[in-house]
């Protein structure tokens, strides 16, 4: 089957379950409202395109490309980004829920979580070199062997960062979030004056 190119193009309130998008390379496109979980983008190409208001639940990714991607208010539960294709690979998120996904071993530099929900996300090997975690919730979120070299998380709460296992030079942290860095001591740190 041949695969499509789009350029331009907008697609409101699709429902890609019973109107599969149609396997190919969309670029400059927008992506409103639509409902693509459970669905199977694999080896689909995007390429500075946006999603708002999507629901990208379960997505299977396998050799997906996302290239200059913007997702805003998206619902993205357990997606595994590490089966994306790693050319040019580069998105950033805002107020979009990434619980239970994994950036497995993938370079995704200066990438931008705003309001970002990412309990329980994988970050092991990720390299997050000067990231922007901006009100981020990193509950239970991994960090295991990880590059967050510039990084900030000064506004970002419940992470829990080893500095023995990550490399995390010149990484920004608040003074409240310090104890992210020490729960592997299993220390009591209180706030008393």
């Amino acid at each position: 089957m041949e695969k499509v190119y789009i350029e331009g193009k907008t697609f409101l309130n699709i429902d890609c379950r019973s109107n599969p998008l149609i396997s190919g390379e969309y670029e400059n496109c927008r992506f409103l409202n639509c409902d693509f979980s459970d669905c199977n983008l694999s080896d689909y190409k995007f390429i500075q395109s946006e999603f708002s208001g999507c629901n990208l639940s379960l997505v299977k990714l396998s050799k997906t490309a996302f290239r200059d991607i913007k997702f805003t208010d998206c619902k993205m539960l357990g997606l595994h980004f590490e089966n994306c294709n790693e050319f040019g690979l580069s998105f950033s998120f805002e107020n979009c829920i990434l619980n239970h996904s994994s950036f497995y071993k993938r370079k995704i530099k200066k990438t931008m979580f705003k309001n970002v929900q990412l309990q329980e996300v994988d970050f092991t090997e990720c390299d997050l070199t000067n990231s922007q975690f901006d009100n981020c919730n990193l509950s239970n979120a991994t960090f295991d062997n990880s590059i967050i070299e510039k990084a900030d998380f000064r506004t970002s709460y419940y992470y829990s960062i080893n500095p023995e296992i990550n490399r995390i030079k010149k990484a920004k942290f608040s003074i409240q979030g310090v104890s992210g860095l020490l729960n592997k001591y299993d220390i009591e740190i209180d706030n008393m004056q």
